[in-house]
């Protein structure tokens, strides 16, 4: 009978342990924050939407969420316009921002960055028929697609000014389907969105030309602040010492950084 009771106590303190252990799980995952992300559903293929499941997939989307796991927090992910997006971190509206984002000193002066986590520039996409623009200034006078808010376009005010027809797009589609159809001579934007139209529905039709220009660095971008840019540089530091970060890379570029 002594020996029925001890087991039946034995039990009895064995299950609550694991209903104690169960609640203080689900309240460590209660607990965990959640930030307000924002992001550009056009940057191809860092951000774009999955037709079959309405989820934001690419590139940056396995970073941040990589991030938000080492770093302890959960994502509100939201999308808008690229123009729109360091406004809404700047005033507070969102913590968080990634959307393939060029470092440069005026933006620091508004938000804060997390140390660069992709490499890049900017690339020339003509029409595959066309073989009279090989460098940047083949396109003084012609017509040029860019991205409205993105250091392309800046690049190009400085470039031309007034005396080339810069059309400012809201999405990449617009500007790539603009040089489809004609109404531009040329797309000048970041270049592996551009390289990535070029081997994919611009195959045959488009072709990527001239050198690279402007060597710029992307950064996760952050409320003035911000408690996570510590956080999040320490899971891009981790991300890349267990080779996480190769491997997401390999997913969306076809290879590790270091191979290309």
């Amino acid at each position: 009978m002594r020996l029925v009771i001890e087991n039946t106590i034995k039990t009895a303190s064995l299950l609550a342990c694991l209903v104690l252990g169960l609640g203080l799980s689900a309240q460590v995952l209660a607990d965990k924050p959640v930030v307000n992300v924002v992001t550009d559903p056009s940057f191809v293929p860092f951000e774009m939407m999955d037709q079959e499941t309405g989820e934001m997939v690419g590139f940056d989307m396995d970073i941040i969420r990589e991030v938000a796991k080492r770093a302890g927090f959960e994502i509100n992910l939201e999308t808008m316009d690229f123009n729109g997006i360091i406004p809404a971190v700047q005033t507070g509206n969102q913590e968080i921002a990634i959307a393939g984002i060029t470092i440069t000193e005026e933006r620091a002066k508004i938000v804060d960055y997390s140390d660069p986590y992709y490499d890049s520039g900017l690339k020339i996409l003509v029409r595959a028929d066309n073989d009279s623009v090989e460098t940047i200034e083949d396109l003084e006078g012609m017509s040029i697609a860019t991205k409205i808010g993105s250091t392309s376009h800046d690049f190009l005010q400085e470039q031309f000014g007034g005396d080339t027809d810069i059309t400012p797009y809201p999405g990449t589609s617009d500007m790539f389907m603009a040089l489809l159809g004609g109404s531009v001579d040329a797309v000048f934007y970041d270049a592996p969105n551009v390289s990535y139209f070029a081997q994919t529905r611009g195959e045959g039709r488009t072709k990527v030309v001239g050198p690279l220009y402007e060597g710029q660095q992307y950064g996760i971008v952050f409320h003035k602040g911000s408690e996570w840019v510590e956080p999040t540089n320490e899971a891009l530091a981790s991300m890349r010492e267990d080779g996480t970060y190769d491997e997401i890379h390999a997913k969306w570029f076809g290879s590790a950084p270091d191979d290309e």
